[in-house]
């Protein structure tokens, strides 16, 4: 049985890359550890992981059904993350829709007899990985990213690394 490796995120367009690259680039060099590339960047939502290939329309037409009420997203430190070993640019305060999101995305994985993450839901961008550990640091602008819909995200493991591509239905 084919699987792919899966998660909900939100994705970010060209123009929230745009708005996210200065703030990001000027915190990442402060990082010592792999910069992610920006074509990478993305808010995780409910983690999936391996998932059986023949179910992944069904997971689609489940995660359309789900509405999304616009919300803002302000990224206002960078955190160092010791298990991961990453570094992210995180978010002080989750948005009631944001939670409203996650959690209705965690019924539609629980359709497929899967157990949403019981951790505290935490939204943020891996801006690098295998960083070393340094002091949370505030961030002098805070990022600012509105948001009305999300992607269906295969992970796609290739000579270059990891790469990041959203499922289209």
């Amino acid at each position: 049985m084919s699987t792919k490796r899966l998660f909900f995120a939100l994705w970010p367009d060209i123009r929230q890359r745009d708005r996210l690259r200065d703030v990001i680039n000027s915190v990442a060099k402060s990082v010592e550890g792999r910069a992610v590339d920006r074509r990478n960047w993305h808010v995780t939502l409910p983690f999936i992981g391996d998932f059986e290939e023949h179910l992944i329309p069904e997971l689609q037409e489940q995660a359309s059904a789900v509405e999304v009420a616009p919300f803002r997203l302000s990224f206002d430190r960078l955190e160092f993350w010791a298990r991961p070993k990453v570094a992210c640019l995180v978010a002080a305060t989750v948005p009631a829709e944001l939670q409203n999101l996650v959690s209705a995305l965690d019924s539609v994985l629980e359709n497929f007899s899967l157990t949403p993450d019981d951790r505290i839901y935490r939204p943020h961008i891996t801006v690098s990985r295998n960083a070393r550990p340094f002091a949370t640091e505030r961030l002098a602008h805070r990022a600012t990213t509105e948001w009305s819909s999300f992607e269906l995200v295969v992970s796609v493991a290739g000579l270059r690394g990891i790469r990041y591509a959203p499922l289209k239905q």
